[in-house]
């Protein structure tokens, strides 16, 4: 083998066929001195590129380790090149020049490529007196160009959102495209705008320089400038949603109303970081590093750690605020937003962290979990503890009954949500699907009940739940019902409420959903029941006034007791209607039909009585024992259990 083998030997090129002749390209060539101005306009780029490739392809098949060939001068002139490209895009006069030249920006790129290549083939050799001079040389003029794509990528990175004719970064200065890189939230109210914001020009832009920087061994260095950078907008973005970390300690001496607002500001900056923030950083990490996902993962699995830790700080102090049952939602709307933020985790992290990550906000959304399950259930010890002393004027829907249906409604929104935590809680607490106020005993007992657990359209921990509560309703009412003396006053009551109830089973498609049509007929039923006894304890009065019992005396009408059923009619259906013009029944529906209900008794039975046995009263004093004629009766019915209009209004469901 011939010692130190030269690529070029009397101006000739020995391993290209398509090399140019040695009359245009020859080693004299190759050293005339000339400024680096001169250079670039001289040289013909492209072929100096195809001879610089030749030689890295020569030196990557190069068996001799420790003998490398000789280095053609063109390739001294080749990084000179590079290094006058540097200086002349960190001058602002020819910065202005070289804007207008998109394709000198990618030989700039390739021009890298090409000494980073170098580099690399060049560390494979021994050092020796021929090599170690250019080695030396390519690796400052790689490290000059490192340098300078470095800060051109923070320059980019900080300076190129929002402008698709960006100033920043010296070169790739040419636009041919307006389209906004963005990823908006499909859920309008946590959009954040174009985020990130990079047009679809200055992403390229990174990308190229990431990749070449990646490829050239200097990953550590492109990943520190986007790394701080992506944190330092983020930052930046979470200012503008007025979001700040707030001390464990802090929160838990906020007031309720306080607090509450502080909750909602922090569900709008999660719903962002879900909906458009991470998702804007995945779809940016995947452009830029297009090729190195594993790259990609990590840079955005750093960013999310940061941002989730300080979210999940917040979350856990809420966990441990004080319970009520107002919280109850607000707690919900934590929990439903940290599942949102899990969804948003995944598919963007690795593996590994995904797992982590995910673990931390599902274990603090499980925290705020039990305290929902526990406000909840805490419902239960709230009914049982209220002890009225007093009847609700009228026999009116008790302010309870309102509460807890509402409540109920509103829980039932979250139904799905409160379906997985009371499933969960049910498995934690390893026992069969019950409250956890309920033994094995109480829900025997319940099944005797007309509104046992077997009612339930779909059994599940939380409908048992829902029976409960409502279960537990029904016994307070019917506690509160015997404070009423009047027998029939207690059964408008129980009226009233059990028709509130089951209003407000119908009027919500979840509660509906979990109740099921089965337990809706046996409510109605039950309501049905209050009507007929309130019937039968109040106008059985007025019925047996009208009796032809006790009428005739040997075959002739006693016209003393004819009177005096007369005179008791009178009185006894003034005092009623006295009386129970002043009971309300606020359900429109349901005082219709009680009013229809009455005239059907009443009406037929007096007009047949009437008929019957008026001719037997002297026919001057019939005014004085007939006060009222059919048509009288049925007016005044029809002003039953309207309130007393000067004490009590209308009331609404």
């Amino acid at each position: 083998m011939e010692k130190n083998p030269s690529f070029v030997k009397n101006g000739q090129y020995l391993s290209s066929p398509r090399s140019p002749p040695s009359d245009t390209i020859n080693d004299t060539f190759y050293r005339r001195s000339r400024s680096r101005e001169t250079m670039d306009d001289d040289w013909n780029h492209v072929q100096i590129s195809h001879d610089v490739d030749q030689f890295i392809t020569t030196l990557s098949t190069f068996d001799d380790k420790s003998n490398p060939p000789d280095v053609p001068d063109y390739v001294e002139t080749f990084s000179r090149i590079v290094e006058s490209r540097i200086d002349k895009y960190n001058q602002s006069e020819i910065n202005r020049r070289f804007g207008k030249m998109m394709e000198e920006g990618q030989f700039f790129i390739e021009a890298v490529t090409r000494i980073s290549k170098l580099a690399n083939a060049f560390s494979k050799f021994q050092p020796s007196a021929s090599t170690s001079p250019a080695f030396n040389q390519i690796s400052m003029v790689l490290q000059r160009s490192m340098a300078f794509l470095e800060e051109e990528f923070r320059s980019l990175l900080e300076d190129g959102k929002n402008n698709s004719q960006s100033n920043s970064g010296n070169f790739f200065k040419n636009s041919s495209f307006n389209y906004k890189y963005q990823d908006r939230s499909n859920q309008g109210e946590t959009s954040s705008g174009d985020f990130p914001g990079y047009s679809s020009e200055v992403v390229t832009k990174m990308n190229k320089i990431a990749s070449t920087m990646i490829s050239a061994g200097y990953e550590t260095e492109c990943c520190q400038v986007y790394s701080v950078s992506r944190r330092i907008a983020f930052n930046e973005q979470m200012k503008k949603l007025e979001f700040e970390k707030i001390d464990m300690d802090d929160v838990l001496k906020l007031q309720w109303e306080t607090l509450e607002g502080e909750i909602s500001r922090w569900i709008r900056v999660v719903q962002t970081c879900s909906g458009s923030l991470f998702p804007g950083e995945k779809k940016l990490g995947e452009s830029i590093f297009t090729g190195h996902p594993l790259i990609r993962r990590s840079l955005f699995t750093n960013l999310a750690r940061a941002v989730v830790i300080q979210l999940l700080d917040f979350a856990e102090a809420v966990s441990m605020a004080k319970r009520s049952a107002e919280k109850l939602f607000k707690f919900l709307d934590v929990y439903e937003t940290l599942q949102n933020l899990i969804l948003a985790i995944n598919d963007s992290c690795s593996h590994e962290c995904e797992h982590e990550l995910t673990s931390e906000i599902a274990a603090s959304g499980d925290r705020i979990g039990e305290s929902a399950v526990s406000i909840f259930c805490d419902l239960e010890n709230s009914i049982k503890s209220d002890v009225a002393k007093s009847p609700v004027p009228g026999g009116a829907v008790h302010p309870l009954t309102r509460y807890v249906m509402n409540y109920l409604k509103y829980a039932c929104e979250y139904k799905d949500t409160l379906e997985k935590i009371f499933e969960k809680h049910a498995k934690l607490e390893k026992s069969v699907p019950m409250s956890s106020n309920l033994s094995s005993n109480d829900i025997e007992k319940e099944s005797e009940s007309p509104h046992n657990f077997e009612t339930v359209a779909i059994t599940t921990p939380f409908s048992i739940q829902i029976v409960t509560v409502v279960d537990l309703l029904d016994a307070n009412l019917e506690a509160k019902s015997k404070l009423y003396r009047d027998p029939s006053l207690r059964y408008i009551f129980l009226m009233n409420n059990g028709r509130y109830i089951l209003q407000k089973v119908k009027g919500s498609t979840e509660v509906g959903q979990l109740m099921g049509d089965t337990w809706c007929r046996r409510r109605s039923t039950v309501v049905r029941h209050f009507h007929k006894n309130y019937q039968r304890e109040t106008w059985s009065r007025i019925l047996s006034c009208l009796s032809h019992d006790g009428l005739q005396v040997n075959g002739k009408i006693n016209k003393s007791v004819l009177k005096e059923r007369f005179k008791i009619f009178t009185t006894t259906f003034d005092e009623i209607h006295r009386t129970q013009s002043t009971w309300v029944v606020s359900d429109e529906q349901l005082q219709s039909e009680l009013q229809v209900s009455i005239t059907a008794i009443i009406i037929p039975a007096y007009r047949s009585f009437l008929g019957r046995f008026r001719q037997y009263l002297d026919g001057g004093k019939v005014d004085k024992y007939i006060k009222y004629q059919p048509e009288d009766i049925e007016t005044l019915i029809e002003g039953l259990f309207d309130g007393n209009p000067t004490s009590m209004g209308r009331r609404r469901t």
